[in-house]
C-alpha cells in the first residue's frame, strides 16, 4: 500500500496509462503521478483510428481528457518521452534523452504494436500499419475515391478499414490468408456473414491468399501484392493488419516474467516488486475462463487500471468484468462478449437477415454461456453479458426460438460458477 510520499510513474499513455493516473487521483492519492508517453500527442481514443475517414475533417481522435486535466490534477505528463530502460532494483527509469528518473512503483502500459509482414517489399512507400495516430494520418492521406487499397489481413481493424473505405469510393481487395476472415477472433456464422456483407458492398474478399511479396512500381512505391500462387493484386496503397504484438521489451530486458506479454496477476503485479502491468501488453487471468490471456481492448485496459490501483491504494478488489469488444462496420455495430473460441456450441439467435440484426451464442458443455456475438442487437449483448457473469445454464432450443423472450430461457437452479 502507497502513501502520499511514493512516487508512481506510469509509462504508456495510452488508454490504460490514461485510466490509472486519473483512478489514483480520483482516489485521493496526492503523491506525485508522472505519465510518459512515446507520441507526441495529447493521449486520445484510439477507435477512431479505423473508423474515421477523411472525408469526416481532420480525422483527429478526440483526447482522453482535456489538455488541461493533468496540470489540474497535477499529473507530470510527459509527451515524446519513450521509456527506454526499466531497473526495478535500482528503482530508476532512463529515458530517450538518456537522463534517469527514479520511482517508487512503476505501472507498465505500452500496449502493442503492429506486426509486421516479413516479406520482400514490406518497408517500400505506400505499405502501411495502423496502430497510432501518426499511422492514421498517413493511410487516411492515400485514400481518395478511385484509389485501390489492399488490405492485408481479415481480421477487425482490416475490416473496419475496409468499410471505411468503400464508404468514400475506395476499390478494396482484403486478403486473408486462412480459409475465414476472424478466424481468431469470432466464431464462423458471424464470420461468413460478414464476409458477405463486405461482398455485397462492393469490395473483394479473397480467403486462401498468402501473400508472398510486395511489388514496386516505375515510382518506387508499391504498385501490387504477389500472392504464393503466382497472382499480383494491382494496388495504390497497402494496410497490413495481420494482429499484434505486445510492447514487452522493456520489461523483458528488466527481467520480468514474459511469455507473449508480462505476466501479470489478478491485481496487474509483475514478477518484479513495485512493477505492475496492465492493458494489450499483459497476459493475465481472467475469472470465470482457466488459464491466462492476453486481450486487446480498451474494456480490458480500463478493468486492469481499476485492479492496479486499488491494490496500490489499499481498496478492496473490484469485481471482475466480462470482456467485450466492439466493431463498427457500415451501418453495423457489432459486440461481442466473453470468448468465443472457448465454446463447444454455438446457437443463432435470429439469424443473418435483411434486417441486420442477430445474435451467435456460444455455449460451453454444460450449457453454460461463454460468449456472445450481436450485431445490432443491444439487448442480447446485455443479457449475454449477464448470463456470463453468472455462469447461466440457458435452453438452446429457446435460444433459437425469437419468439421467446430473452429472460425466460435461464434453466432455474442451473447456475453455478466454474
Amino acid at each position: 500500500m502507497i502513501d502520499d510520499s511514493t512516487r508512481v510513474a506510469v509509462i504508456g499513455a495510452g488508454h490504460g496509462g490514461t485510466a490509472a493516473v486519473a483512478l489514483l487521483r480520483q482516489h485521493g492519492f496526492a503523491g506525485s503521478v508522472t505519465l510518459f508517453g512515446a507520441e507526441r500527442h495529447l493521449p486520445y481514443h484510439r477507435p477512431p483510428l479505423s473508423k474515421t475517414s477523411p472525408e469526416s475533417g481532420s480525422g483527429s481522435p478526440d483526447p482522453l481528457r482535456p489538455a488541461g486535466f493533468y496540470p489540474d490534477q497535477r499529473i507530470d505528463l510527459r509527451l515524446d518521452s519513450p521509456v527506454l530502460a526499466l531497473d526495478p532494483v535500482a528503482a530508476r527509469l532512463r529515458l530517450g534523452d538518456g537522463s534517469e528518473i527514479p520511482y517508487d512503483v512503476a505501472v507498465l502500459a505500452t500496449g502493442a504494436r503492429a506486426r509486421r509482414l516479413p516479406v520482400p517489399g514490406a518497408d517500400l512507400p505506400g505499405v502501411h500499419t495502423l496502430r497510432t495516430l501518426d499511422d492514421a494520418c498517413l493511410l487516411r492521406g492515400g485514400l481518395r475515391p478511385g484509389r485501390r487499397l489492399v488490405v492485408v489481413g481479415g481480421g477487425y481493424i482490416g475490416l473496419e478499414v475496409a468499410a471505411m473505405a468503400r464508404r468514400i469510393g475506395v476499390a478494396v481487395t482484403v486478403l486473408e490468408a486462412a480459409t475465414r476472415v476472424l478466424g481468431r477472433s469470432a466464431g464462423p456464422d458471424l464470420a461468413a456473414w460478414l464476409t458477405e456483407r463486405h461482398r455485397r458492398q462492393g469490395t473483394d474478399v479473397v480467403l486462401g491468399a498468402a501473400v508472398e511479396r510486395f511489388v514496386p512500381g516505375p515510382d518506387g512505391r508499391v504498385a501490387g501484392v504477389g500472392l504464393a500462387d503466382g497472382g499480383e493484386v494491382p494496388c495504390d496503397l497497402v494496410l497490413v493488419g495481420i494482429g499484434a504484438q505486445p510492447c514487452d521489451e522493456l520489461a523483458r530486458a528488466a527481467g520480468l516474467r514474459c511469455d507473449d506479454g508480462v505476466i501479470v496477476d489478478e491485481r496487474g503485479r509483475t514478477s518484479a516488486p513495485g512493477v505492475y502491468a496492465i492493458g494489450d501488453m499483459t497476459r493475465r487471468p481472467l475469472p470465470p475462463y482457466r488459464g491466462l490471456h492476453r486481450l486487446e481492448s480498451i474494456p480490458s485496459a480500463g478493468e486492469q487500471a481499476k485492479q492496479a490501483v486499488t491494490d496500490l491504494l489499499g481498496l478492496p478488489a473490484p469485481r471482475p468484468e466480462v470482456p467485450w469488444f466492439w466493431s463498427d462496420q457500415f451501418d453495423l455495430k457489432l459486440k461481442i462478449a466473453g470468448l468465443p473460441a472457448l465454446a463447444e456450441k454455438s446457437v443463432l439467435r435470429g439469424g443473418p437477415t435483411d434486417e441486420h440484426r442477430f445474435a451467435a451464442f456460444h455455449l460451453d458443455g454444460a450449457g453454460r454461456v461463454v460468449a456472445a456475438e450481436t450485431v445490432n442487437a443491444g439487448g442480447e449483448f446485455m443479457v449475454a453479458k449477464k448470463w456470463i457473469a453468472e455462469g447461466t445454464v440457458v435452453d438452446p432450443d429457446g435460444l433459437a426460438d425469437t419468439a421467446r423472450p430473452l429472460r425466460t430461457l435461464a434453466l432455474e437452479g442451473a447456475t453455478c460458477p466454474r
